[in-house]
């Protein structure tokens, strides 16, 4: 499966990874990882990685570099955990002189001269261990965790159902290495009570369609001051209609100055072609997008309410 991807990292002395914008854990983990691998496995190549603050997740952001343009120039740019190229994090992967794509998102377009895509797979995370696997690379615990983060965040600590004999033979592959279990998910899950007061005032929220599709819309005035609150806001308040009996579709609406974030989320149906509707894309039952306004934010929830009337 990576015997091209193989050819491409051997050949190009320099290798900037990039990942989407706003990273979650699949993104940060599978940049961070492919980082340090190929630091541990190629001594000689430079190894950079860039992109947005990692606002939801700072414990693990690592080391963002800072590069000139001129480092692209005879360099492989690896894009990770992304299926569309308006949500690359720094564009500038188009200067490099190759491109190559490592995603586990439904495929919606062609991004770089070399795209692997594998939606099977419950994560990048998993796809980057499978490449180390393959490749017979050493493994240290900076890589080894930071995969393994990405493979329990996307896979929603294993109960997804993108989850498969295959993830937990890749994890058991990571675990090889000394992970520390307690405190990554300790650093993952654990909550400032003042932030548990504020889901347990969003839970008053939720509201329903016709169809029993759960949705909670937040609007600009609502948010914290800081600009770049809305992403982490609406992938935090999607979650907590996951779990709510009778509910097999649930979206989170979130205003923000580039318009309305929508998480979109199902246990039965396909959701992606709505969210590619509307300008976004990702997973059957896990996508996202972004709309301008209320108005098309609303004629999304229609469109979901039409497709929970339906047989899965």
């Amino acid at each position: 499966m990576f015997k091209e991807a193989l050819k491409l990292i051997k050949k190009y002395d320099t290798i900037i990874i990039h990942r989407h914008k706003y990273p979650d854990g699949d993104a940060l983990g599978s940049q961070m990882g492919l980082a340090a691998l190929l630091k541990d496995n190629f001594k000689n190549k430079r190894v950079f990685v860039v992109g947005d603050e990692a606002l939801r997740l700072p414990f693990m952001l690592g080391k963002i570099d800072e590069i000139p343009d001129e480092y692209y120039k005879d360099a492989l740019a690896i894009i990770l955990d992304c299926g569309s190229a308006r949500l690359i994090s720094d564009d500038r992967y188009k200067l490099a002189a190759k491109t190559l794509r490592i995603d586990h998102h439904v495929y919606c377009e062609k991004i770089a001269d070399l795209d692997i895509v594998d939606s099977t797979y419950e994560s990048a995370c998993g796809m980057v261990a499978m490449l180390a696997k393959e490749c017979k690379w050493k493994l240290s615990p900076v890589s080894a965790t930071a995969l393994y983060t990405g493979m329990v965040t996307d896979s929603g600590r294993f109960v997804f159902d993108s989850t498969s004999a295959r993830t937990f033979e890749l994890a058991a592959f990571l675990m090889s290495q000394p992970i520390d279990l307690n405190t990554l998910h300790y650093n993952l899950y654990s909550e400032d009570f003042d932030d548990i007061i504020k889901k347990a005032d969003n839970m008053h929220k939720i509201k329903f369609t016709q169809n029993n599709v759960a949705y909670i819309y937040t609007s600009r005035a609502d948010l914290p001051a800081d600009a770049d609150a809305a992403p982490v806001v609406s992938t935090g308040l999607v979650g907590l209609m996951r779990d709510i009996k009778g509910v097999h579709i649930w979206v989170n609406f979130t205003e923000s100055d580039d318009g309305v974030h929508v998480e979109l989320r199902s246990n039965r149906y396909n959701i992606n072609p709505i969210a590619v509707k509307y300008g976004g894309g990702g997973h059957k039952k896990a996508s996202g997008c972004t709309v301008p306004d209320k108005a098309t934010a609303m004629a999304l929830l229609d469109d979901l309410n039409a497709l929970a009337d339906t047989e899965a």
